[in-house]
């Protein structure tokens, strides 16, 4: 494959992108889907099951502000890893909207075992709690 050379790729007129979804590979798409409506708010939509690829189904999970967030299932997906960083997706990112927000959902999480770390002002100027969702995947939630 040749290497990307954006000159041969010219942005559109309009430069106006945004991300419209992130899609997270789940074992159990109900356990999934609840912890995003649960948890951010968000909005489940009705399962999409392929006919093209066996044993694929997803659903999105629509926040009420931003990008969606497609929770995907196939049979026998491999188990996450916890073994530190690995090449892919590191985490997302959910704005919660004010410091006593982040808290709150952090104190909910502790509860249930799923906060990996505290709220904490970082060095780059955000304030943020990372917890785990049901796969082992982390999402920051900030202000």
């Amino acid at each position: 494959m040749p290497a990307f050379d954006g000159a041969s790729f010219p942005l559109p007129e309009n430069r106006f992108m945004k991300i419209t979804h992130v899609a997270l590979w789940t074992n159990d798409l109900d356990r999934a889907s609840d912890f995003y409506r649960d948890m951010f708010g968000a909005e489940i939509g009705e399962t999409y099951k392929s006919e093209r690829t066996q044993g694929f189904s997803s659903r999105f999970a629509r926040l009420p502000e931003g990008p969606a967030i497609e929770i995907m299932h196939l049979p026998r997906l491999a188990p996450h890893s916890v073994d530190g960083p690995r090449a892919g997706w590191a985490h997302i990112a959910i704005s919660l909207g004010t410091e006593d927000a982040v808290i709150a959902l952090a104190r909910r999480m502790e509860s249930d075992g799923a906060l990996v770390s505290g709220p904490r002002w970082t060095g780059d100027g955000y304030f943020e709690a990372v917890v785990s969702d049901p796969d082992g995947n982390f999402v920051e939630v900030t202000i």
